[in-house]
């Protein structure tokens, strides 16, 4: 398992929030228990599975909400 902090661009409202909570946690290998989408800071904080998914799969699928992702960093638990 691995963990990953995601920062995006500045969220403009809450149901930005919930909706790329609601988009990440359609990936495989992610655990919905695990997703944290922290409006004020802007970031995403989540745990996933790397045999089931990639960083680049929860990046592309933030961008394909239309939301810009700054920069990501995942490691090893």
């Amino acid at each position: 398992m691995q963990k990953a902090t995601l920062k995006l661009e500045t969220l403009a409202c809450p149901s930005c929030l919930q909706k790329i909570e609601a988009g990440i946690k359609t990936l495989n290998g992610i655990d919905p228990e695990d997703v944290k989408v922290m409006f004020n800071a802007s970031k995403v904080k989540v745990r996933f599975d790397d045999q089931k998914t990639s960083l680049k799969e929860i990046e592309n699928m933030i961008e394909y909400l239309g939301y810009q992702v700054l920069k990501s960093i995942a490691k090893s638990e």
